[in-house]
């Protein structure tokens, strides 16, 4: 008991650390690609092989932020409460240009798999990359992926897309407030909706609903997705 109360307390508090030090880094320098999410996975990977730590013994003692992931896929029903006014005003908008960005993240998905001959596992952990982390490690769990492949192209996909989104946005002309906030909440989760709040707060809050919507359709399409693959 002691042991497991000593490994617990030590995997929370190294993974606090690591957060608050990427979280000080980010907020000095202010670039997307310092985003803690992702600096903070670098130091704790670091520490874990700097100190010879086996990835299995830290899992067990960081447990509690797995079951923190589920509990707060609970807390999408806020930011939709929230919004209601302006779900509602754009609710054509929104349906239509949400479902239509989750369907084409799937229909890559499969693509890739056909010219690389992904294995089922593998594309399974891939289809749910462009939805936010507790909904996607749900969804590869119900598809019969694998959580840890998951977790690194969901980081690396919502990366990506709040680097290059707007520069691609503003190569093509894009000036709609709706279809940029919608267009980075879709692609890059949360990171894509804290994105879209630096063009204002419609952009944001619009951001945040296709964050939302986009996680709710797919979660709805698992099991369509499960007889297709």
């Amino acid at each position: 008991m002691i042991s497991l109360l000593g490994s617990l307390v030590f995997c929370m508090a190294s993974t606090i650390i690591c957060y608050m030090i990427s979280l000080k880094i980010y907020r000095k320098y202010k670039k997307n690609w310092l985003n803690p999410l992702y600096t903070s996975t670098i130091f704790i990977l670091a520490f874990l092989l700097l100190f010879h730590i086996p990835y299995q013994a830290y899992q067990q003692g960081s447990f509690i932020f797995e079951q923190l992931l589920q509990l707060s896929i609970v807390a999408f029903a806020v930011p939709l409460y929230k919004q209601w006014p302006l779900l509602m005003k754009n609710f054509k908008k929104i349906f239509s240009g949400v479902l239509a960005g989750t369907i084409l993240g799937i229909l890559s998905v499969f693509l890739m798999s056909q010219l690389f001959h992904f294995n089922h596992e593998v594309l399974a952990s891939l289809i749910p990359r462009s939805v936010t982390l507790p909904i996607a490690l749900s969804v590869s769990n119900g598809l019969g992926g694998a959580t840890t492949i998951t977790v690194f192209f969901v980081l690396f996909s919502g990366l990506f897309s709040v680097i290059c989104g707007p520069h691609l946005l503003k190569k093509a002309g894009i000036t709609s407030k709706a279809a940029k906030g919608l267009a980075m909440g879709t692609s890059a989760q949360m990171l894509g909706a804290n994105r879209s709040l630096l063009w204002g707060d419609e952009e944001g809050a619009l951001g945040c609903i296709a964050m939302t919507t986009s996680a709710i359709f797919l979660s709805v399409m698992l099991p369509l997705l499960l007889i297709l693959i």
